[in-house]
């Protein structure tokens, strides 16, 4: 037998091999799946086939305060937007980012700095450790409440009280910062959740490695600055991508605290109003939703992208 027939038959039981492994790696593959794939199929109904509806009443003139059928008009709703009438649908988006922006950086400033501090033994951790994580409990219509009657009231708000007793004069921070007064409640209650994620990342840091540092001389925050926050980063990420897809979808709090007045109505306040609220306008309002759906996706990834940036330039 030559050798080119030996050659032959070895490349031949060779890829017979090859291909019995990939054939067993796919089974197994499938065995893995079969068990979450009830779950996946689940998810797929009950979050895509809403929002392929969502994606086609956008592009229908659909009026319920019409006895009309809905008529389908293409893009007419999305090439309306760029129009003047739509000129509130814009200062709504702006809004919004502004809104998402500046809540999701400061929560993510005050959850480190709590989680910093959390992140060490001393009397009574559990207890402050449990009061700290209450705000991101209380349901936002609740927080809402509770800071427009006892926090920024005019008349017997604590704040204000405070302001009195320091000789200045009482503001009524709903009608003057409405946006400022929504991104302080926002903060208020999203903080311990950044701060829950960011302590996941401290106490997930090697002891031996921090200890080497301090053998070495090395200052707590030359520590935190050359060790720890790079050692953050996949943590800060999620922090900032949940909370942009979180909080850009705010409502609740816009609704209780500041009731509409121009300057804090972001998307889904327009949203609501342009739909449910007495536009009656459900083609244009699916509309919206499906801008402030691709406007999470984009600032979740500009958010996530400025902060790789960062972390990149500090390590």
């Amino acid at each position: 037998m030559s050798n080119a027939v030996v050659d032959r038959e070895v490349d031949s039981k060779k890829e017979s091999r090859a291909n019995e492994i990939k054939r067993l790696e796919r089974r197994e593959g499938w065995k893995r799946r079969l068990p979450i794939l009830p779950a996946l199929l689940f998810t797929i109904v009950v979050t895509q086939i809403p929002f392929l509806f969502t994606l086609f009443y956008s592009l229908t003139d659909w009026r319920i305060d019409k006895l009309e059928p809905r008529q389908f008009i293409g893009i007419d709703n999305y090439t309306s937007l760029t129009e003047e009438s739509e000129k509130f649908f814009r200062e709504a988006a702006w809004v919004s980012v502004q809104m998402t922006v500046m809540a999701v950086l400061f929560s993510l400033i005050v959850g480190t700095m709590l989680a910093i501090l959390l992140d060490r033994k001393f009397f009574g951790q559990g207890f402050i450790r449990t009061l700290l994580i209450t705000p991101f409990l209380v349901m936002p219509v609740v927080a809402g409440l509770m800071w427009k009657t006892q926090m920024l009231n005019f008349n017997f708000g604590i704040i204000n009280w405070i302001l009195n007793g320091l000789g200045q004069e009482s503001v009524e921070f709903a009608t003057r910062y409405p946006m400022g007064s929504v991104i302080v409640v926002l903060v208020w209650q999203w903080s311990p959740f950044m701060m829950l994620i960011v302590l996941a990342g401290l106490q997930g840091q090697d002891p031996s490695v921090l200890e080497a540092a301090r053998v070495d001389g090395a200052s707590t925050f030359g520590i935190f600055r050359q060790i720890t926050f790079p050692q953050l980063r996949p943590f800060l990420e999620l922090g900032t991508l949940l909370g942009a897809i979180y909080l850009i979808q705010v409502y609740d709090h816009i609704e209780v605290i500041v009731g509409g007045q121009p300057g804090a109505n972001n998307l889904p306040f327009y949203i609501a109003q342009r739909s449910i609220g007495g536009g009656n306008r459900f083609g244009l309002a699916s509309t919206y939703s499906i801008i402030v759906v691709i406007a999470s996706i984009i600032i979740a990834n500009i958010g996530l992208r400025v902060l790789s940036n960062l972390l990149e330039d500090d390590s």
